[in-house]
């Protein structure tokens, strides 16, 4: 279990416990919790923050329109890049994002998705047909498959011809990772410059993808997004539409490779794989904290006041989800439990609009990956794998399997 590390002023430094808390997030935020639901923080990042734990707390959190979305809301001290190419949903607070929601959901729609499924397959047999045509029977499964599906599925329902998948998984990564910030926005420099040469190219040759969806969309009222509000939807569906299914496809797979009682259950009937993937969801799910929050004036949560003039406020969906009040034996993985209720895709307003793509593509990846490797095992120790850093994203970076 990882120590928690305290200053004088009694900000935890989440900073000084590197990969540790990376591998295990879970311990230190119960201990937190025990104490109360917001503590002072000091991120990976370095950045200082309050951290919101509890089931309750978060939901709540997610809800107060006295937290603002909007960047400009930040304090000027927290010396954060803006890591967006244009305004967006996860960036925008009511009516601005309601507005952006309602175009985007005309062209996103369950018919769109539910139609992408042969698509999600093949893909699926592609990658799988390759790792097992592997020399030696061992692979790294976020190479083979938990990273390439996403981006392959993300890219044909924008389309975006022949990415170059191994830039563009570094500018993400590091991106929304834990780097310095300079770091951190020349990556996102280098996405913005490929997203407005996609726009632009979308717009003299435009297809039957969503991006050119969107560029041809009005509203009732005539209403559509303007060219910056394009390069911010391109930014969230691209790079928000494929981080989140790579890890929960690597940390649903290994989740169910650390309890093979709950593995052998699932194998003898795939009718439980969708209420398995709400239980991969909940109990090690790809987003560890909310997407940030400033506030707007002075806040109560749960007894602290957090000041206002732009504070940074993250709620930890990680721990809303172990909460025991509301998930009992949180730390046990079980494929039958009830785990709706979750808030692994957010709540309210901002709850995530890619959520069916991405149980889509886990439902079709992980059934297609136990069906094609009947001894699929894992072929590292659980304590030697590494972990994304930084507070937004949860997943490993490598994952050895043997079949």
């Amino acid at each position: 279990m990882v120590a928690i590390a305290g200053a004088k002023d009694g900000t935890v430094d989440l900073a000084a416990m590197g990969g540790e808390f990376a591998r295990d997030p879970y311990s230190v935020y119960a201990k937190l919790r025990e104490q109360g639901p917001v503590h002072r923080v000091r991120m990976p990042e370095g950045a200082l923050c309050w951290l919101v734990v509890g089931y309750d707390e978060v939901r709540a959190t997610f809800n107060d329109p006295r937290l603002s979305k909007d960047w400009a809301q930040a304090s000027h001290d927290l010396g954060l890049p803006v890591i967006a190419s244009g305004p967006h949903m996860l960036i925008l607070d009511q009516p601005h994002h309601g507005r952006l929601r309602k175009l985007v959901a005309k062209e996103f729609t369950a018919r769109r998705v539910e139609a992408m499924a042969p698509r999600v397959q093949e893909l699926t047999d592609r990658l799988l047909d390759a790792m097992l045509a592997g020399p030696d029977r061992r692979a790294d499964l976020v190479d083979a498959l938990s990273f390439p599906l996403p981006i392959g599925v993300i890219c044909d329902l924008l389309g975006v011809p022949d990415l170059d998948q191994e830039s563009f998984r570094h500018w993400s990564n590091t991106a929304i990772g834990s780097a310095p910030a300079k770091v951190k926005a020349q990556a996102a420099g280098e996405i913005a410059a490929y997203l407005a040469e996609l726009v632009a190219a979308k717009r003299e040759r435009p297809g039957d993808d969503l991006l050119s969806a969107l560029i041809r969309t009005t509203d009732e009222d005539g209403d559509r997004l303007s060219p910056e509000e394009l390069l911010g939807m391109a930014w969230i569906l691209l790079v928000a539409g494929h981080e989140t299914t790579v890890n929960l496809i690597s940390n649903g797979v290994l989740a169910l490779l650390r309890h093979p009682g709950q593995l052998a259950e699932l194998r003898a009937d795939f009718g439980l794989l969708d209420n398995a993937v709400e239980e991969m969801l909940r109990y090690d799910g790809p987003v560890e904290t909310s997407t940030y929050r400033f506030t707007t004036e002075p806040i109560d949560i749960g007894g602290t006041v957090v000041p206002g003039g732009g504070e940074l406020v993250l709620a930890v969906i990680a721990d809303a989800d172990h909460d025991p009040a509301r998930f009992p034996e949180p730390g046990r993985f079980d494929i039958h439990r009830d785990a709706r209720g979750h808030v692994a895709f957010g709540h309210g307003i901002h709850y995530c609009v890619g959520a069916p793509l991405a149980r889509l593509e886990a439902k079709i990846a992980i059934r297609s990956l136990l069906e094609s490797c009947p001894d699929l095992a894992l072929d590292a120790h659980p304590a030697a794998l590494t972990w994304r850093e930084g507070l937004l994203m949860r997943g490993p970076h490598h994952l050895p399997v043997r079949f």
